[in-house]
Protein backbone atom coordinates (compact mmCIF):
# COMPACT_ATOMS: atom_id res chain seq x y z
CA UNK A 1 0.00 0.00 0.00
CA UNK A 2 1.13 3.35 -1.06
CA UNK A 3 1.30 6.12 1.39
CA UNK A 4 -0.83 8.73 1.71
CA UNK A 5 -1.59 12.35 2.61
CA UNK A 6 -4.82 13.61 3.98
CA UNK A 7 -5.33 17.10 5.23
CA UNK A 8 -8.74 18.01 6.47
CA UNK A 9 -8.80 21.99 6.51
CA UNK A 10 -11.52 22.84 9.31
CA UNK A 11 -13.27 25.67 10.52
CA UNK A 12 -14.42 26.31 14.34
CA UNK A 13 -18.51 25.50 14.63
CA UNK A 14 -18.15 23.69 11.14
CA UNK A 15 -20.91 20.81 11.33
CA UNK A 16 -19.54 19.09 7.98
CA UNK A 17 -16.06 19.21 9.72
CA UNK A 18 -17.70 17.41 12.74
CA UNK A 19 -19.02 14.86 10.86
CA UNK A 20 -15.99 13.84 8.81
CA UNK A 21 -13.58 13.62 11.64
CA UNK A 22 -16.47 11.33 13.71
CA UNK A 23 -16.46 9.59 10.57
CA UNK A 24 -12.49 9.31 9.93
CA UNK A 25 -12.15 7.78 13.71
CA UNK A 26 -13.96 5.23 13.10
CA UNK A 27 -12.01 4.34 9.65
CA UNK A 28 -8.69 5.18 9.82
CA UNK A 29 -8.17 2.10 11.86
CA UNK A 30 -8.80 0.46 8.71
CA UNK A 31 -5.98 2.68 6.68
CA UNK A 32 -2.51 2.37 8.31
CA UNK A 33 -1.02 4.07 5.52
CA UNK A 34 -2.79 7.14 5.38
CA UNK A 35 -1.29 9.98 7.59
CA UNK A 36 -3.81 12.60 8.40
CA UNK A 37 -3.55 15.86 9.87
CA UNK A 38 -6.18 18.58 11.00
CA UNK A 39 -5.42 22.02 10.49
CA UNK A 40 -7.28 25.02 11.20
CA UNK A 41 -8.44 27.47 8.50
CA UNK A 42 -8.22 30.66 11.51
CA UNK A 43 -4.54 29.63 11.82
CA UNK A 44 -1.83 31.28 9.10
CA UNK A 45 -1.37 27.10 8.04
CA UNK A 46 -4.85 26.83 7.64
CA UNK A 47 -4.74 30.44 5.69
CA UNK A 48 -2.60 29.66 3.13
CA UNK A 49 -3.55 26.59 2.57
CA UNK A 50 -7.04 28.17 1.88
CA UNK A 51 -5.76 30.33 -0.60
CA UNK A 52 -3.65 27.80 -2.72
CA UNK A 53 -6.07 25.43 -2.97
CA UNK A 54 -9.11 28.11 -3.05
CA UNK A 55 -11.29 26.79 -0.34
CA UNK A 56 -14.40 29.20 0.44
CA UNK A 57 -16.04 26.39 2.17
CA UNK A 58 -15.15 23.81 4.99
CA UNK A 59 -13.88 21.28 5.40
CA UNK A 60 -11.24 21.54 2.96
CA UNK A 61 -10.48 17.71 2.08
CA UNK A 62 -7.28 17.50 0.12
CA UNK A 63 -5.55 13.74 -0.85
CA UNK A 64 -1.64 14.25 -2.14
CA UNK A 65 -1.52 17.62 -2.18
CA UNK A 66 -4.92 17.64 -4.18
CA UNK A 67 -8.13 19.16 -2.95
CA UNK A 68 -10.76 16.56 -3.18
CA UNK A 69 -13.53 18.17 -1.79
CA UNK A 70 -14.93 21.33 0.01
CA UNK A 71 -17.90 21.83 2.21
CA UNK A 72 -19.05 18.18 2.51
CA UNK A 73 -17.80 14.61 1.39
CA UNK A 74 -19.11 11.79 0.47
CA UNK A 75 -18.15 8.38 2.76
CA UNK A 76 -18.65 6.01 -0.59
CA UNK A 77 -16.59 8.69 -2.50
CA UNK A 78 -13.77 9.14 -0.24
CA UNK A 79 -13.07 5.56 0.67
CA UNK A 80 -12.96 4.86 -3.27
CA UNK A 81 -10.75 7.62 -3.66
CA UNK A 82 -8.50 6.08 -0.54
CA UNK A 83 -8.72 3.28 -2.52
CA UNK A 84 -7.82 4.47 -5.67
CA UNK A 85 -4.75 6.54 -4.06
CA UNK A 86 -3.22 3.87 -1.85
CA UNK A 87 -2.38 0.76 -4.81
Amino acid sequence: MKSVKLELLTSPGCVHCHAFLEFWKTAQKDWPNVHFKEINVVTPEGQEIAGKYMIFASPGIIINGELWASGGFDREKFIQKLKEVSQ
